[in-house]
């Protein structure tokens, strides 16, 4: 463990409007530049763009991008191009099973011509065949935490020499309870190591790793923290509890693409997903209760059209990396209001547009209100004929109602002391786009 603490240089980096035709320019080797041009990658994302160069000069980075902009080649291009010039190994840690595959898939294209092998080591998948992967010698892993220390304590995997340590989805492997396994990894590998952690926001939690372990990172946010991304409209339903199934049918009927529907609980996702079915549409899960094999073939056939809906629980939110979503639905509404930003970063993604719809129970103002206060706009109220909106219960009858969650220690959404004064001057005045071609109409919101 590092003694000395530094705190990050204060060098954000704004997106540039017109980022180059080409990844020429940024300092990467001629040899990758090729296996970018044959896998079609001919213009970089701002993320990449910016941090990139940064990372090709070995310094410590600090990426602050919202999901779906080409995070993972931010990392993947610069640790192929210097491990090919000197020693060590590049460990990348995720917090999920389905983002260390993703990662892992991302890499494949780039290490081929260099004849790199990796490994990607995850829970539920057999540990024999991580074993005989390791045996190889890879140059690269991809690990989740838990299993990473599993391989390590039985000797398989020595961390001495990580050359160049990357923390992807820094913020959710916190929210999911990663730090001590985090800390424990820290310690395993050298002071003298390159560094970079990525996310969509950075709570000061992850600014207490950076002081720690990083030597004076750089930076680079491409958007604030909370940002939701410019192509994805956004749109809310008060109902009832009861009625969120009939409000579901309707809506299933009215969009025909690909629909990503999350729920709070792995219990529910299983109620929602046999609701969905028996409206006659075919669905998958994807939660913590479903094995590897279940999960893969969820993703997968979701990915291929052999299914319409996708139910997930917030553990998949930023494992799924599908182009085309056409809707998210916030079926329930998330813990942490964080989690609102990864969920409905799912759609709008490689400049396609996308729509996300909540649905929030008439007990649920502040939940709502601890989003907007993150989004920092107010989320537009739709009404449908069948479903007219429910008036929000008044702050008063709320507290009454329920304990603040976050006052018992657990994870709520939002910020303290942001309550009955908060308002958005709520009148006549539109403040989101409107749904691209749908038949709902604005209202007025009720307290």
């Amino acid at each position: 463990m590092m003694t000395n603490k530094h705190t990050p240089q204060n060098n954000f980096v704004p997106a540039q409007t017109n980022p180059p035709q080409s990844f020429y320019g940024l300092g990467i080797a001629p040899k990758i530049l090729d296996i970018l041009e044959r896998i079609k990658f001919k213009i970089p994302t701002p993320i990449q763009l910016k941090a990139i160069p940064l990372a090709l000069e070995g310094k410590d980075i600090i990426g602050i991008a919202q999901t779906g902009t080409g995070k993972t080649h931010s990392f993947a291009i610069p640790m192929v191009q210097r491990l090919a010039q000197q020693k060590g190994i590049g460990l990348v840690l995720a917090p999920t099973r389905e983002l260390a595959i993703q990662i892992s898939d991302a890499f494949q294209n780039i290490v081929y011509p260099f004849g790199m092998k990796t490994a990607c080591l995850i829970g539920g998948a057999p540990m024999h065949d991580q074993v005989q992967a390791l045996r190889r010698n890879p140059r690269i892993v991809i690990a989740t935490p838990g299993r990473l220390l599993d391989h390590v304590g039985q000797w398989n995997i020595m961390l001495d020499d990580v050359s160049i340590l990357v923390l992807d989805e820094a913020d959710r492997m916190l929210d999911m309870g990663f730090v001590p396994q985090i800390n424990k990894i820290l310690k395993f590998v050298p002071k003298d190591r390159h560094t970079m952690l990525f996310s969509a926001t950075i709570p000061k939690e992850i600014m207490e790793i950076v002081s720690k372990y990083m030597k004076l990172p750089v930076s680079v946010e491409i958007a604030p923290s909370g940002t939701v991304a410019e192509l994805v409209t956004q749109e809310l339903f008060i109902v009832k509890k009861e009625s969120k199934n009939r409000l579901l049918g309707k809506l299933l009927a009215q969009y025909h693409g690909p629909v990503l529907l999350f729920s709070r609980t792995k219990h529910n996702a299983r109620k929602i997903a046999i609701a969905i079915r028996t409206m006659g549409y075919r669905a998958a899960e994807i939660h913590s209760d479903r094995s590897l094999n279940q999960r893969r073939e969820a993703l997968e056939g979701f990915k291929s059209g052999k299914y319409k809906v996708l139910v997930a629980t917030d553990i998949a939110a930023r494992g799924i990396d599908v182009t085309g979503i056409e809707l998210v639905i916030n079926y329930d509404l998330p813990d942490d209001a964080q989690n609102y930003v990864h969920r409905i970063g799912r759609t709008g993604r490689a400049e396609h547009k996308g729509h996300a719809i909540s649905f929030a129970t008439p007990d649920q103002s502040r939940d709502v209100r601890d989003i907007e206060k993150l989004i920092r706009k107010p989320l537009p109220i739709a009404k449908h004929p069948e479903f007219p909106p429910e008036p929000f219960e008044q702050p008063e009858a709320e507290s009454s109602r329920r304990p603040d969650k976050r006052q018992h220690g657990h994870r709520g959404g939002g910020q303290q002391g942001f309550g009955r004064g908060f308002g958005f001057n709520r009148g006549k005045k539109n403040y989101g786009s409107k749904p691209h071609n749908k038949p709902f109409q604005r209202s007025s919101r009720k307290f």
